[in-house]
């Protein structure tokens, strides 16, 4: 879709107004890195590497890659990242990214770590909402074996009615906290079990406004499909949707998945197909504002226009608190501080964990950064533009 911009977001001094010239240099090391994928990906296999046997780099991590992309190893820690971000007119979405787990005391700490991040939500006007990723509640196994339609045994059932207590939990509490929920999306073959979750506390809570988000990830060939679906079922059902639209996160496994088990690729053939699904979303969901609470996860810089077009079609306010964008904290910094500086929504998820507990979540930002085309490059000649730009004033 092509339409005149409303921005501009190039302006390197609001998107690293907050950032100190050290700041800089270790964002420039980091994308010139990134940029480089093979220097990448050796640099990842020996980091993972070093922590299997034990090497002390926790340190290095903290200060270069770690520092980059999340806020803290405690919800204390990242504090400061909060007010930071806040202010830049920026609000903050607290991730804990911790996963991989399997114990049953595991996921009752997660639970309770949840908790305590929408209790400081409660606290603070910068925090609009909580997020949580329902692997991180139930073994993955499990949520496989309730969408293949086998039957759980005496032990099973226990364990997949102490999932949705943990849900339900942490659902009631946003919803008394008077918070948004971000509940993210997974792989397509332990998607089916969590939308049916979500759905069912979306049509539990979201009755006068908005409280549980949905997660659609628009590279699905499916997901348009599914939005418009739920929408109707709350149509029907006297509720509203929140649906929080990201492009998504699994490709080269989900396509490798499908060739491996024969069956049809759920992802849409080329990047150009999945940019028209996720434009249309939001075409779909502004369309039906008031119906639809809409959350752009985007980095997309032309997704980003499309949807502050869309508002002023539709007459929307920008600080209408129906809609956000959203970007992940350490990317993106040009979009989303050039929206929040002309005083739309925005929101940063912020994960914070234990440094060797997140890694598994930064090697992905830096698998991600170096695979996805432009990316690194993008933001590699962004923070080159604002140190050169530094340098001409000093």
């Amino acid at each position: 879709m092509t339409f005149k911009p409303k921005f501009h977001f190039d302006d390197t001094e609001i998107a690293f107004g907050d950032k100190s010239n050290f700041d800089l240099k270790r964002m420039y090391f980091l994308f010139a890195t990134m940029n480089n994928p093979f220097i990448a990906k050796v640099g990842i296999w020996l980091t993972q590497f070093a922590l299997r046997i034990h090497i002390p780099i926790k340190f290095m991590i903290k200060k270069t890659i770690f520092a980059q992309f999340c806020g803290g190893e405690s919800l204390r820690d990242s504090m400061s990242t909060v007010t930071k971000l806040g202010d830049s007119n920026i609000h903050t979405i607290l991730d804990y990214s911790v996963e991989g787990e399997s114990k049953e005391r595991v996921f009752d700490q997660n639970c309770e770590e949840i908790i305590k991040s929408l209790k400081m939500a409660k606290e603070s006007d910068k925090i609009p909402t909580g997020v949580m990723k329902l692997t991180g509640f139930v073994a993955f196994d499990l949520l496989v074996q309730k969408q293949e339609g086998k039957p759980f045994n005496t032990k099973q059932t226990q364990r997949w009615e102490a999932f949705e207590a943990r849900v339900e939990k942490i659902c009631s509490f946003a919803v008394e906290c008077n918070k948004y929920l971000f509940i993210d999306a997974e792989e397509t073959w332990i998607q089916e079990p969590i939308d049916e979750i979500v759905n069912h506390m979306m049509e539990k809570y979201n009755r006068d406004r908005v409280y549980i988000f949905n997660t659609y990830q628009m590279y699905r060939t499916a997901s348009l499909g599914n939005l418009k679906a739920i929408h109707k079922m709350a149509q029907q059902g006297g509720f509203k949707v929140g649906a929080k639209l990201v492009r998504g996160a699994y490709m080269e496994k989900e396509r490798e998945r499908a060739e491996e088990k024969g069956y049809p690729d759920p992802i849409h053939p080329s990047k150009e197909a999945t940019d028209k699904a996720y434009d249309d979303a939001l075409i779909y969901c502004m369309e039906n504002l008031g119906e639809i609470y809409v959350c752009a996860g985007t980095h997309n810089e032309n997704s980003s226009q499309l949807l502050a077009k869309l508002m002023d079609d539709h007459g929307v306010k920008k600080d209408d608190p129906r809609v956000f964008f959203a970007q992940l904290y350490g990317m993106s910094d040009n979009i989303s501080y050039t929206l929040a500086h002309a005083n739309y929504n925005v929101a940063k998820y912020v994960p914070y964990g234990p440094v060797k507990k997140v890694l598994p979540y930064l090697m992905r930002r830096a698998e991600e950064n170096t695979s996805i085309s432009g990316q690194s490059s993008r933001e590699f000649r962004l923070v080159k533009n604002e140190m050169r730009r530094r340098k001409r004033l000093s």
